[in-house]
């Protein structure tokens, strides 16, 4: 659990206060020390030079043996426990032994006596504080009476030494009592300002939750937690600029997911996260934009239909969709299924590819939401040998004032849910997408207008044109060879003289349909100029192309057309070269194709020519 702010400030003050505390008891005990043993050490100098003194004169005036005496009344003074004095040998050697009771020399005495350095040492047994100093008595030649009087040793030889020993208890006891009562002092007042500081500092502490608490919320999109002002400093300044926050916080994203809602028609939820939702919006509604501008550069509507098939696979997480765009009054041509162009139909019931009708969303012009509520739409058919239940949503594309294009969505049951979460924005792409399909499918109906004749349906030869780049680069790629089968109606303009041009456009029609219906959806009938077609057949070798023009012509020889209230029957002249064998080039296949064409009409009419070398080499390019 984390420490507030108060305790840690609390807790920081009253360390602080400790370490001051202890700090002020070191250096006061440690002052009353020094002063203790400063002043013992004075006092001891002072008595062991009254003594040196005092047996200097005994000396001389031969009183030596009263010395004992002497000492005994020393230790009567006040605070003095105990006196004595060692002589050296040197006074030894020259008067012998003293004769008096002498306490026998410790270490630190016969130091003193080697060195001649005065030493003081401080003893605390048993709570009994006992200073001691032990002086050394040198030789002096100085002052009156001295020592040179009586002993014959060089200058600084030391003669002897005194040790005193003095008690310091009571100072010992003043200091302590001393320190005591300043400690007490100094832990009342820390007490004091501890409980001043923490009164002090209850309104930064408090705030600083209340922020906290508020800032919490605020992550999980609750921007309407406030501060209490408690004080009227700059901590009741910050209370009152962080309730102005939550409130412009508040407002803002409130005004912004509204209108981002309206944009996307979504639904706000009482338990949602408002920050995170309105940054999904907002993500949402860029990518949409972002979206409008990619397809808007695109030349085609596969390019547009692809790209917002990548959006419900990698940015939705939508592996199950289809779309399907309207053709005409009643069909519906799959786009997309699971992400395969032109896909079979499969959530469906097939009879929508022939009946739109039968599409709930085609037929209302209404988005179908089979997510809340399963089997609105009698349509829709999971393929057989799926064991999951499968719900769907059903959206319609608006063009042109009805239903351009039905974008299905399907899930499992378990995860109808996340895909309700997305329908929004789906819409939101699919709106974007709408009048960029509109202009795409106008463009494309313009341009294949151009591409095809308005009489017979037929493409005529400026898409040819276009297109045959990617034929030879087809065939190539595949290595396969290609048939291209040039016609010409025999003796059509007769038609047109005897009958007038509009039996003449029947006559065309009727062989644009036949030539349609005899060849395959991948090969290309093209209408070449006035009553000549040209057909391309992919993938096909001389001998099949043969017995392709050869059904041909049969077919045409047998087609009956009404005009009026007569029936014409007409036969056709083919010629045929290939690619590569004959040529490498397009329209230079084509002349051949042509130099064929001409030797079936020279040689009769109604006939099949393949083109070989030898037409060329003849000349023959006459028609």
């Amino acid at each position: 659990m984390s420490m507030s702010l108060n305790r840690k400030l609390v807790l920081l003050f009253a360390g602080l206060m400790a370490g001051v505390l202890a700090m002020v008891v070191l250096v006061i005990l440690f002052a009353f020390r020094s002063y203790s043993v400063a002043s013992s050490t004075a006092h001891v100098k002072t008595a062991a030079e009254m003594v040196r003194v005092h047996l200097t004169e005994s000396m001389i005036q031969g009183t030596i043996h009263d010395r004992a005496q002497f000492l005994k009344r020393l230790e009567e003074v006040d605070g003095l426990l105990s006196a004595r004095v060692i002589r050296s040998h040197h006074v030894n050697d020259q008067y012998g032994g003293s004769g008096l009771d002498e306490m026998p020399a410790d270490n630190l005495d016969r130091m003193v006596l080697a060195d001649g350095r005065e030493r003081f040492v401080v003893n605390d047994e048993w709570g009994a504080a006992v200073f001691r100093g032990t002086i050394p008595f040198p030789a002096t030649s100085s002052g009156s009476p001295n020592c040179m009087q009586c002993h014959q040793v060089p200058e600084g030889t030391v003669l002897g030494a005194v040790t005193l020993e003095v008690s310091i208890s009571e100072l010992k006891n003043q200091a302590l009592i001393t320190v005591a009562t300043i400690a007490l002092v100094l832990a009342a007042f820390s007490v004091l300002a501890i409980l001043a500081l923490k009164r002090l500092i209850r309104p930064v502490g408090e705030t600083a939750h209340a922020v906290e608490v508020a800032v919490t919320r605020a992550m999980a999109g609750d921007f309407k937690g406030r501060l209490e002002s408690r004080t009227n400093d700059d901590i009741g300044k910050i209370a009152l600029q962080m309730n102005s926050l939550m409130d412009f916080l508040d407002g803002g994203l409130s005004r912004i997911n509204q209108r981002a809602a309206q944009l996307t028609q979504r639904q706000p939820r009482q338990d949602e996260n408002q920050l995170e939702v309105t940054i999904d919006l907002v993500n949402g509604l860029a990518d949409a934009a972002s979206f409008k501008q990619a397809i808007e550069e695109d030349e085609h509507k596969a390019e547009i239909y692809d790209r917002f098939g990548r959006i419900l696979s990698e940015r939705l997480g939508l592996s199950h969709y289809s779309i399907y765009e309207t053709d005409g009054q009643k069909q519906l041509i799959p786009i997309m299924v699971d992400g395969v162009p032109q896909g079979a139909c499969k959530w469906c019931d097939e009879q929508i590819l022939a009946r739109n009708d039968l599409c709930r969303a085609k037929r209302t012009g209404h988005a179908v939401d089979g997510l809340t509520h399963p089997g609105i739409c009698y349509a829709f058919q999971p393929p057989s040998g799926e064991t999951a239940g499968y719900r769907h949503y059903c959206l319609p594309v608006m063009q042109q004032g009805g239903v351009g294009s039905i974008i299905q969505l399907v899930t499992d049951a378990e995860d109808a849910a996340r895909l309700e979460e997305q329908i929004p924005y789906v819409r939101v792409f699919a709106r974007e997408m709408a009048p960029v399909l509109e202009a795409k499918r106008l463009t494309e109906t313009l341009r294949e207008s151009a591409l095809r004749d308005p009489m017979t349906g037929l493409n005529n030869r400026r898409y040819l044109e276009e297109y045959v780049d990617t034929l030879i680069s087809a065939a190539r790629r595949r290595k396969s060879s290609m048939a291209l089968l040039l016609l010409d109606l025999d003796y059509f303009k007769v038609v047109n003289d005897t009958y007038g041009h509009d039996a003449g456009d029947t006559v065309l029609k009727s062989l644009a349909t036949t030539l349609r219906n005899s060849v395959r959806a991948s090969d290309m009938v093209i209408r070449f100029g006035g009553e000549e077609f040209l057909i391309v057949l992919q993938d096909t070798e001389a001998g099949g192309a043969a017995q392709v023009s050869e059904n041909i012509r049969a077919a045409v020889e047998a087609l009956k057309i009404n005009i009026g209230s007569e029936i014409l029957q007409k036969t056709i002249s083919i010629g045929f070269a290939m690619f590569p064998e004959d040529s490498e080039t397009f329209w230079q296949i084509v002349k051949f194709a042509d130099v064929a064409l001409y030797r079936a009409k020279h040689d009769g009419r109604n006939r099949v020519v393949r083109f070989n070398r030898e037409m060329w080499e003849e000349g023959n390019t006459n028609y």
